[in-house]
């Protein structure tokens, strides 16, 4: 195929799969999915069980170099504002294998929960995710305030948590 059809070819299937995620993913202020994390460590945590402080989730996979190289922020920004109630879970991709995911959480010395996404059950309540890294706040309340992919901006990010922090703890 030449490069010309090829290029169009790529960016009609990035725009649909932008079109499906915006129509798929749960909107702004819907409840989060009914979901159960199968988490690295063997237990299992139902997202409903994490109501009354924020989760942050982050989708992402062992070889992307993004996903990888925000780790370290989402390690401090774990470090700075979980005693304060902040949930944050990275879900491995379903087609990451189980070792490769678990080398790598030990060799970046993860503190955070990690979920092996089984079959693809959380990608595909949070819109179908195909994409890493993609990212979902949940209010203490349990509902979604929002959706994105690609690189974050940890210091807003930080700023909107501390926002979504129960008032005792984050005063």
């Amino acid at each position: 195929m030449p490069r010309k059809e090829w290029l169009i070819g790529l960016m009609v299937f990035v725009i649909l799969g932008a079109v499906s995620f915006v129509w798929l993913a749960p909107p702004p202020g819907e409840p989060a999915p009914a979901i159960e994390f199968e988490m690295l460590n063997g237990q299992s945590v139902e997202l409903a069980s994490l109501k009354g402080e924020p989760v942050l989730i982050q989708f992402w996979a062992t070889d992307c170099t993004t996903c990888v190289s925000e780790m370290p922020d989402l390690m401090e920004l774990h470090h700075a504002l979980h005693a304060d109630g902040l949930n944050l879970v990275g879900v491995a991709m379903a087609y990451d294998p189980e070792d490769r995911v678990r080398r790598l959480v030990a060799r970046k010395g993860l503190p955070y929960a990690i979920a092996l996404d089984n079959g693809g059950v959380i990608a595909d309540a949070f819109g179908n995710v195909r994409v890493t890294p993609t990212t979902v706040l949940i209010d203490a309340e349990g509902r979604v305030v929002w959706q994105r992919i690609g690189l974050l901006d940890f210091d807003r990010l930080h700023e909107e948590i501390t926002e979504l922090l129960p008032e005792e703890r984050s005063a």
